[in-house]
């Protein structure tokens, strides 16, 4: 692995932690609403989007290869922490949930990306 990729890797697990640790400690409460479960999961999307940012090559692999490094640190921490009445697998499948919106929030930078190129390039050939 190039040292290109690492910056991506490391702020997606950086902030992959970040939010799940606010979404235990703080706002699980706050987005855990009858109507709505999981809406804090939404928040994942935001470590990706970010990663993706700052990935130069692999802007969709390395915001996944942090969120997947840091899939057993957020476990711990949330056994060490004895904050969710779950158990392990329900654990497991909302921090692999996590890493599906992780992945969808470098998708959706990379489509707006797109969209203001194309953007750009049909309004050159407009005025060129």
């Amino acid at each position: 692995m190039r040292m290109k990729g690492w910056g991506g890797i490391v702020c997606c697990f950086v902030l992959f932690i970040v939010v799940c640790v606010s979404l235990h400690l703080e706002g699980h409460e706050v987005f855990n609403t009858p109507d709505v479960p999981e809406l804090g999961l939404l928040l994942f999307a935001v470590p990706g989007a970010v990663a993706s940012y700052f990935s130069r090559h692999r802007r969709l692999s390395a915001p996944l290869i942090g969120a997947i490094l840091a899939l057993p640190v957020c476990l711990v921490m949330m056994h060490l922490w004895n904050v969710p009445l779950r158990s392990v697998w329900q654990q497991l499948a909302w921090l692999f949930s996590g890493v599906f919106w992780c992945a969808l929030g470098a998708l959706s930078f990379l489509f707006f990306r797109a969209l203001r190129r194309f953007h750009r390039s049909a309004r050159r050939r407009q005025h060129g």
